[in-house]
């Protein structure tokens, strides 16, 4: 029971709709705030009158009046705003306020009801324009009226009360007064600027009608009742102006004849429009809602308006208003005044501009034909519209003709045209244009298999005015909205519109960001061009390609200095004023693959591909333009059909390339060079040099190797093969002389068993280290024996010279046979193993040589016949001789030049 009883007082309006904190306008006794519905987002206006508005005022007859008598007139009251409302819900027109929601009753006992929104009543606009003009004169600036938008942020709306509006709006108003005269049969009764108001479209709607009934004369039965003339004659000073009879726009009918009559609403209609072009905007009549100064106000001709005194108005009237309109509405006769249908047929409203807004009232019920005839010479004179008729009144009109495919064309050209003589027109664009453009091309609805020749009409002028559009949005709201309709052109089967959505890519690299245009417009683009079999299409496929690789669309000039780093001035703005250019990786791994697998040979294609390898060459690297693009560019510069010219620019870019790739390949090698840390061992290719066996340093290397020998230390942290392919015996070639060192300092003490003893060692021969010779020995067969410290030999001769120079500048020998099985470890270890006299050095034969190599040595060396063959080695090498004739050395004999 409680809670239904809660629910009696909750308000539905409330309940459902979202409502203003502030109001946006007051006419008369309500609040008008802008509202939304919570289910649908539909916008309404929600009328709010509060009950303390009833309080009796300052000044009034409140204390002497009864309260039972206060409490009467507050109900007559409440009874008649509710009359309003409940003829609101009844009437239907286009000229008649729209009702959206019933009167209801509020929490705190006032009343309240939602309609159609609106901006404001005639009378504020008035009211609002008279200050302007004491401000700034009569040409001021436009009207605003403050209004919350969607998000709740209150914002400015443009209003102005130029002619073309004002014809526009009484012509509204006279039809409104024909449908309540003829149709519903009814007397407005207290027509006036505060009972008309202006919606959102700019359009004038008629309201206020709390003081409606039907005339004297009427047969018909109704069950509103009747207009008590003596009842709302009467002014109460306890209630507010607002909610009486305004009798400064009042006919003399009702207060001098008693009568009422349709024409009534005639006479309150001159009126109105005496105040929509007087200064201050107010009636000509000034009665202080008192009937005896309104009766006495037409004792007298020149003191209500007529012809004779421009009708009370303190500016000049438009001709056609003071000589056909006017003098018919304003009149003392009834009988006299023109109807509400001959109002609207007067010289008054016969122009090009008001006949087009009336066609647009009427467009709905015209025939095809009419209509496209109609869309068609619009365009002719839009420029002669307001602005803000143009936006509220135009445009609305032709977007909800977009329904009609047949129109869609025609349509969106006078569309886009309106939206760029707008200064508003980007807030247009978003608010109203760009939904009807996803209704009618990406909404579910629209999406069909079918091939729709109107769609795709009005398809080609949305990509027309890609620019406009790119202008009128930003990117977020590109990407959303705009972005689906280009995809709908690439992907289409007519060529003209691919083209045309391809022509619209510098347009899109300025609005959308580097991620969309890679993984949104890209692949699109390199579908389009590998699937199409139209040679225009491919062309323009490749221009896009420039375009998104940072070009222009329409430059083909030659690259400049050679892809060197000093781009043109052009080139660089270009780049500089995009950064939704694709990245490297693209380019080369998507784009130029793409180029690649071209098969058509038609020169325009050619030079289109050239022009995006022109772009390629300033983002990809050295190393892929040598090995991916050079290539294919030589293959498509010997194309059969190029003519000279042609071959020219693309040998122009080939030599561009190639210096690019030569001039960055130098520097890389001038900086390996400069590095200390590198070095370049091309010295090994030299073998007829001491270098290219010992090092590349100039300095004799093989020292190491020699104290590893002598000293028996061990190399296994090297790896190198000491007779290896590089050390191998090779045949002897002549040696540069070296100046050598003692050999025999580290010789003195050296004994026979110490060289049989390391080379019985069975190391492996391919380890860098050799036998060592001279390593000391603690052989004691030998302890006895004194120092041998041999005297400085000739220097033409002598084993200590033979050695030095063996082992410092002799190249390494190739054996006669490198492959013979003699190269074993076992086999040279034999050669060493054989028994060897108890003397350090062997000396040469007697008979081959007179000189003794060791003439200061004080042991007889052993007879010639019992030397080993390692002695007759070093004996050989001490006469400096080889035999040439001999037969050919097997085992370690072949091994002597390097031992």
């Amino acid at each position: 029971m409680f809670s239904s009883a809660l629910k009696s007082f909750t308000s539905n309006i409330s309940a459902n709709y979202t409502i203003s904190s502030t109001p946006t306008s007051v006419c008369g006794a309500w609040k008008v705030y802008d509202g939304k519905k919570k289910s649908t987002g539909k916008a309404v206006s929600v009328f709010i009158f509060e009950r303390k508005s009833l309080d009796p005022q300052a000044g009034g007859l409140g204390p002497r009046s009864s309260s039972s008598s206060l409490k009467k007139v507050h109900d007559e009251v409440l009874a008649r705003v509710k009359k309003e409302s409940n003829l609101l819900a009844r009437l239907r027109h286009p000229s008649i306020l729209e009702l959206a929601e019933p009167i209801e009753d509020t929490r705190s006992g006032g009343l309240m009801f939602a309609t159609e929104p609106v901006t404001a009543s005639l009378a504020g606009l008035l009211q609002d324009k008279d200050a302007q003009e004491k401000v700034g004169g009569v040409a001021g600036r436009p009207s605003r009226f403050i209004v919350q938008d969607e998000n709740g942020q209150l914002q400015r709306r443009e209003l102005e009360i130029d002619e073309l509006e004002i014809q526009k709006g009484l012509l509204q108003v006279a039809q409104g007064l024909e449908f309540l005269h003829e149709s519903a049969g009814l007397v407005h009764g207290n027509l006036t600027p505060e009972s008309i108001y202006v919606n959102a479209k700019s359009d004038w709607k008629i309201a206020g009608l709390a003081f409606a009934g039907p005339p004297d004369t009427s047969d018909t039965p109704s069950n509103i009742p009747p207009i008590s003339l003596s009842e709302v004659l009467y002014h109460d000073p306890r209630l507010p102006r607002s909610l009486q009879l305004n009798m400064d726009y009042t006919s003399p009918d009702f207060v001098m004849d008693s009568n009422v009559s349709s024409a009534a609403d005639m006479f309150s209609l001159g009126l109105v429009i005496l105040a929509l072009y007087n200064s201050p905007h107010t009636s000509p009549l000034k009665t202080n809602s008192n009937v005896a100064t309104y009766k006495k106000t037409f004792d007298s001709s020149s003191s209500y308006p007529s012809s004779t005194n421009n009708f009370l108005s303190s500016r000049p009237l438009p001709k056609d208003l003071l000589t056909g309109v006017l003098p018919r509405l304003i009149t003392r006769r009834p009988g006299q005044r023109m109807n509400a249908r001959e109002f609207q047929q007067s010289q008054f409203f016969d122009n090009i501009l008001v006949s087009s807004i009336r066609f647009l009232d009427a467009l709905p019920a015209k025939s095809p034909n009419e209509k496209s005839q109609f869309m068609r010479g619009l365009p002719k004179i839009l420029d002669q519209f307001p602005r803000s008729v143009l936006e509220k009144k135009v445009l609305p009109a032709l977007l909800e003709e977009m329904k009609d495919r047949e129109l869609l064309f025609v349509v969106l050209q006078n569309v886009f045209k309106i939206v760029k003589s707008l200064p508003s027109g980007r807030r247009v664009f978003i608010e109203k244009v760009i939904p009807k453009l996803r209704e009618t091309f990406i909404s579910p609805k629209a999406s069909t298999n079918e091939r729709d020749t109107a769609k795709e009409a009005g398809l080609v002028i949305v990509l027309e005015n890609i620019e406009l559009i790119g202008q009128s949005c930003s990117g977020k709201e590109f990407k959303e909205d705009i972005l689906p309709i280009l995809h709908l052109g690439l992907e289409s089967h007519t060529h003209s519109i691919v083209d045309k959505a391809l022509n619209c890519l510098p347009t899109i690299m300025t609005v959308l960001d580097f991620s969309t245009i890679k993984h949104d417009v890209f692949p699109v683009v390199a579908a389009v061009f590998s699937k199409t079999s139209s040679l225009g299409i491919k062309i323009r496929g490749l221009q896009a390609f420039v375009v998104l690789c940072g070009g222009s669309s329409d430059s083909s000039e030659g690259m400049g200095d050679g892809l060197d780093g000093a781009f043109s001035s052009s080139s660089q703005s270009t780049k500089a004023s995009n950064n939704a250019v694709l990245d490297k990786y693209t380019v080369q791994e998507k784009v130029v693959p793409l180029l690649k697998v071209m098969k058509t040979k038609e020169p325009t294609v050619m030079m289109a591909a050239l022009a995006v390898f022109k772009q390629v060459g300033r983002i990809a690297d050295t190393d892929f333009l040598a090995t991916e693009c050079l290539p294919v560019l030589w293959s498509f510069s010997l194309g059969p059909l190029l003519d000279m010219q042609q071959f020219q620019e693309y040998m122009k870019l080939i030599k561009s390339l190639s210096t690019r790739i030569e001039t960055e390949q130098m520097r890389k090698l001038r900086e390996l060079s400069s590095n200390p840390n590198t070095t370049r061992n091309n010295d090994l290719m030299n073998v007829g040099s001491t270098d290219a066996f010992f090092g590349s340093n100039g300095n004799d290397v093989g020292g190491d190797d020699f104290e590893r020998l002598v000293l028996g230390k061990s190399a296994s942290n090297k790896n190198t093969d000491m007779l290896g392919d590089n050390l191998r015996p090779q045949p002897q070639r002549s040696q540069s002389p070296r100046t050598a060192n003692p050999a025999y300092s580290h010789w003195a003490s050296s004994t026979p068993s110490t060289t049989s003893h390391n080379i019985t060692n069975k190391t492996n021969i391919r380890q860098p280290h050799t036998p060592n010779f001279a390593q000391s020995s603690t052989n004691p067969s030998l302890n006895s024996f004194a120092a041998i410290k041999p005297t400085p030999p000739p220097s033409n001769a002598g084993i200590g010279n033979v050695m030095t120079n063996g082992f410092s500048s002799m190249a390494p020998m190739q054996p006669s046979k490198p492959q013979t099985p003699q190269w074993s470890t076992n086999t040279i270890m034999s050669s060493y193993n054989q028994p060897q006299p108890s003397f350090p050095i062997v000396p040469p034969p007697q008979q081959s040589n007179p000189t003794s190599a060791f003439p200061q040595f004080s042991i007889a060396p052993p007879p010639a016949q019992n030397r080993s063959p390692i002695q007759n080695q070093y004996g050989n090498m001490a006469n400096g001789a080889s035999n040439t004739s001999q037969k050919t050395k097997t085992g370690l004999d072949a091994y002597e030049s390097l031992l």
